[in-house]
């Protein structure tokens, strides 16, 4: 099977941590590896942010193609709306050329983009969203800066789509509400390396005499540092290790990071929160095998994969219960839930887990346990194939509906 992927703003490619640079990315990149890995010829196309990279690059067994639309420097990816026009043509000319079997768009505005070139050559499309619009706007209120269009967008391309992939049962009745067809759903989650996070092998050393809480993600407030941070103060002898954002020597001039620090401060606790800065691939599992709990507490999360790679190395974890980690985390085998925002909860959680060494252990033996069982990226290839092979053998009737 020919298989082209369409992630716009998200590249396979990308140094992790930066605004717009996390769990898509990963996504997409172990998604694609495990297809090939299978045989299939993939192809993911991703807008060129850098001149230097070659046109095409190949990366185990794997081909990225840089498409030139709009300039070739990183554009926050709430502006790259104004290049999908470009972008989508530039696609069409690749496909005319050389016409894959299926083309998987990660998020909408690459929905949109591979709509309008794939359609016009019957091309079936299957579309993951990665995050709603519509959930990010209930959420962020005024602090959303997605493109006016999005939501409208998202329904259309739900209408157009040959099947959508969502990644947890909570996007299905997000989709539900804004009108997509269930018949064309189907619930893949994302996966995780086995072969990189596994429960043993090296672990990063640590203070003496204090337990270790580990946090991993982008700098931004939706992430619920803050409220980790505001917990921190109720948790004694424990540090807060946060890694992700810009390098640390740049820490100083990042927004977010100086807003943590003030908390840090505010709370008494900025002697115990360690804010690591871009952390590299290498370093995730010794450091997750260093904490005494991981805590995952977004105010919202579509899917959330710091866990799985968590529950892979042994980590027990503290989760908000929001989103994909409803699915991903079972409460009181593999992780504790709290609700989002809470801080008091987040420390009541971790509290208790720090004083019971048995509950430790059990949530470390359920979370290796179902990682490995239900989220490698080959069983998540497998599932996925199944999905292409039904919209490329017998495509189901789709509702014509032009693009807002």
């Amino acid at each position: 099977m020919r298989i082209a992927m369409v992630s716009e703003h998200a590249s396979p490619l990308a140094v992790l941590g930066g605004v717009d640079a996390g769990g898509q990315n990963v996504a997409v990149a172990g998604l694609a590896s495990a297809m090939a890995r299978e045989g299939a010829e993939v192809m993911v196309h991703t807008r060129r942010d850098d001149p230097a990279p070659a046109k095409r690059v190949r990366v185990s067994r794997v081909v990225v193609d840089h498409v030139d639309a709009g300039p070739p420097r990183p554009v926050p990816k709430d502006e790259l709306m104004a290049y999908m026009d470009e972008f989508a043509a530039r696609l069409f000319d690749a496909w005319r050329a050389a016409r894959p079997d299926v083309v998987h768009a990660h998020f909408w505005m690459s929905g949109r983009a591979a709509l309008k070139a794939a359609r016009p050559l019957g091309i079936p499309v299957v579309q993951t969203f990665h995050a709603l619009g519509v959930v990010k706007r209930r959420h962020q209120g005024d602090k959303d800066t997605s493109h006016p269009c999005r939501i409208d967008l998202e329904r259309a391309i739900m209408r157009r789509v040959n099947a959508i992939v969502a990644t947890c049962t909570d996007e299905v009745t997000e989709l539900e509400r804004e009108g997509a067809d269930l018949r064309r759903v189907s619930v893949v989650p994302c996966g995780v390396d086995l072969g990189r996070f596994t429960p043993h092998g090296a672990v990063e050393r640590r203070p003496h005499g204090r337990r270790r809480l580990v946090m991993l993600g982008r700098l931004v407030e939706r992430k619920g540092i803050e409220e980790a941070v505001a917990a921190l103060a109720r948790i004694p002898d424990a540090e807060l290790v946060v890694g992700g954002g810009p390098d640390r020597n740049r820490l100083a001039a990042d927004p977010e990071a100086r807003r943590l620090l003030e908390v840090a401060q505010q709370h008494g606790v900025a002697d115990r929160l360690d804010l690591r800065g871009r952390v590299s691939r290498d370093q995730v599992p010794p450091l997750l095998r260093s904490a005494d709990a991981v805590l995952c507490v977004p105010w919202y999360e579509p899917f959330g994969i710091v866990p799985l790679e968590a529950m892979a190395c042994g980590a027990p974890v503290v989760a908000a219960a929001v989103g994909g980690m409803l699915d991903s985390v079972v409460h009181g085998d593999t992780g504790l839930h709290v609700p989002p925002r809470d801080p008091r909860a987040i420390a009541d959680a971790v509290c208790g887990l720090l004083a019971d060494r048995a509950l430790r252990s059990r949530l470390s033996e359920g979370g290796v346990r179902r990682a490995q069982t239900l989220y490698g990226w080959d069983q998540v290839a497998a599932d996925t194939r199944r999905v292409y092979g039904a919209v490329v053998h017998r495509s189901l009737p789709v509702e014509e509906v032009v693009a807002a």
